[in-house]
């Protein structure tokens, strides 16, 4: 009776607006409905969709108190030209507060390639930091206490590589790896669908990954194995809906090729980690937070049979929207990122990159970075936003959202699995497809002014040449080129030889699990990019292609 009582009163209420229609009309392209109520959400269970934070399905969260006792991790993402440079930046970060390091790394390292390699002229240093061996490793961690900080290294196709760097350097530092904690992103399908920096085909790079988990849950245990991205799938154009879906579809064939590796999944599932862009739609975003922790929670205890609780929650580091940053009045981003920012701690992440302001333009300067930082600090401290656990939950629109974008997630699942799962539809083009669709809907709505972006296509003024960004000078590239010159001068070149010798014939071993012998021919100062060379002269390079 209730409910029929408020459906009349909703019917009259929207004949009574769209009366005043002619009068005051509403914006166009709305997405949403005009008003929502209990009548959205039908026979609404709570303790099936919501239940308590820290409890199956997760909707309000992973942890029971989450940020009553300990806010989110302030990780701020930073790493441009030498690692020397690199290494100051992060101080800075830490001195400033930054409770978390997150490595960027540049081009040629990112595909696995030295600073040296004729391909790498011009791009060395550029967009990140340029590691070649242990010793820039050693250098961009100097004075910085592995054994008390958390750090994440956006690293794909060579993520074992800088793994067995990192654990090499700990090792040095008299800190033993089970006391280690981090993240590699080490998310290679993502990389065929959005990003592109991509090194041996999908086979042998499942392989890589599966030895990481394997190896990590024996003698890494606190280390998460991979950040399973929606980041760079948003980024590319995609919708809210489609980069959980993807992103979570990838994070299914990832658990598939483990087991299918003969591991338990318990034994790794808890140490997955997942990768969110926090983008301009404040409720649309929160939604999309609470919708993706629900779906993985029933992927991990209903489709695979996990019992650990640990293994079905989906723990979620998140950044600011890039793609979002505006080269026109570039102060408005420090707006844009401050409500990005809000949506990523109402939906609930366990650690956060907030972008600087002129990051559209170039790399951040340090004052730049600090206003990034102090964003997220006023949100912790000063906003009352980290002050209840889930604050948002049983809003009718919010909760009606959340189910929407759990039903179009859902949905492309199924049409992924029906393809074959995420290789498949990655090697058919089918995701990729849809992310250009998306993307192509996007631009054409901002050339149409039917999305307003400020700063972009409305509200312009005339500006002046911006001034004071960060450059990377040229002349890196020739410095990291001598450092390498005296790296080999100086090692035992017959140790490396031997190593990487030893690591060809453990690739061709189908069984064997890579990350000792890499990690043995870290330690003797091999460098990246000899050591991603014998793995492609074995497992070949990855050549992009689509067939719909």
């Amino acid at each position: 009776m209730a409910n029929e009582s408020l459906k009349a009163k909703m019917e009259a209420y929207t004949a009574k607006v769209e009366k005043s229609l002619a009068k005051r009309p509403e914006r166009v392209n709305l997405a949403h409905n005009r008003l929502y109520t209990p009548l959205d959400l039908g026979d609404f269970d709570y303790e099936a969709k919501l239940g308590f934070p820290g409890e199956y399905p997760f909707t309000r969260g992973v942890q029971p108190t989450m940020y009553r006792g300990r806010f989110w991790t302030m990780r701020m993402y930073a790493g441009f030209s030498t690692a020397e440079e690199s290494n100051k930046r992060y101080r800075y970060l830490l001195e400033s507060g930054g409770t978390g390091l997150s490595c960027a790394f540049d081009l040629p390292t990112q595909i696995g390639y030295d600073s040296d390699d004729p391909i790498s002229e011009g791009e060395v240093g550029k967009v990140g930091v340029a590691i070649d061996s242990l010793r820039d490793m050693e250098i961009l961690f100097d004075q910085i206490d592995l054994g008390k900080v958390s750090t994440s290294m956006t690293i794909n196709a060579p993520a074992s590589v800088l793994l067995a760097m990192y654990i090499a350097v700990a090792e040095k530092q008299g800190v033993t790896p089970d006391k280690l904690n981090g993240t590699i992103q080490n998310d290679i399908l993502k990389e065929y669908a959005a990003r592109g920096t991509y090194i041996f085909p999908p086979k042998p790079s499942m392989r890589l990954i599966t030895n990481i988990f394997e190896y990590c849950s024996k003698n890494v245990p606190n280390w998460n194995t991979i950040s399973i991205s929606g980041y760079h799938i948003r980024e590319a154009g995609s919708t809210a809906s489609q980069e959980i879906a993807f992103t979570i579809a990838d994070g299914i064939a990832y658990v598939d090729a483990a087991i299918k590796a003969g591991l338990n999944v318990d034994d790794f599932a808890g140490r997955l980690s997942f990768f969110w862009n926090a983008h301009n739609n404040v409720l649309e975003e929160v939604a999309k937070f609470r919708a993706s922790r629900r779906v993985w929670s029933k992927v991990m205890k209903e489709r695979f049979g996990a019992t650990n609780p640990k293994s079905w929650m989906l723990r979620v580091h998140t950044q600011t929207a890039g793609s979002m940053l505006t080269a026109q009045q570039p102060d408005n981003n420090i707006v844009r990122v401050a409500l990005q920012t809000a949506a990523a701690v109402l939906g609930g992440t366990q650690s956060l990159h907030t972008n600087s302001k002129d990051e559209a333009l170039a790399l951040p300067t340090e004052d730049s970075v600090r206003i990034a930082l102090r964003t997220q600090q006023i949100v912790a401290y000063e906003s009352g936003l980290a002050d209840v656990v889930d604050p948002l939950g049983g809003s009718y629109y919010v909760e009606a959202l959340t189910d929407q974008i759990e039903k179009e997630c859902w949905d492309y699942i199924k049409k992924i699995d029906d393809l074959g799962g995420a290789v498949v539809a990655i090697e058919k083009g089918y995701i990729q497809k849809e992310i250009q669709d998306s993307a192509y809907k996007w631009q054409m709505d901002v050339e149409t002014k039917k999305r307003v972006i400020v700063g972009v296509n409305q509200f312009q003024i005339k500006e002046k040449a911006p001034e004071g960004l960060l450059r990377v000078d040229s002349s890196v590239g020739d410095f990291q080129k001598q450092k390498l010159a005296k790296l080999k001068a100086e090692r035992d070149n017959a140790a490396v030889q031997a190593k990487l010798a030893a690591l060809e014939t453990a690739c061709k071993d189908e069984h064997a699990n890579l990350m000792p012998f890499i990690l043995d021919a870290v330690r003797v100062y091999a460098t990246l990019g000899e050591i991603c060379g014998v793995m492609r002269k074995v497992f070949g390079l990855y050549e992009a292609h689509t067939t719909l």
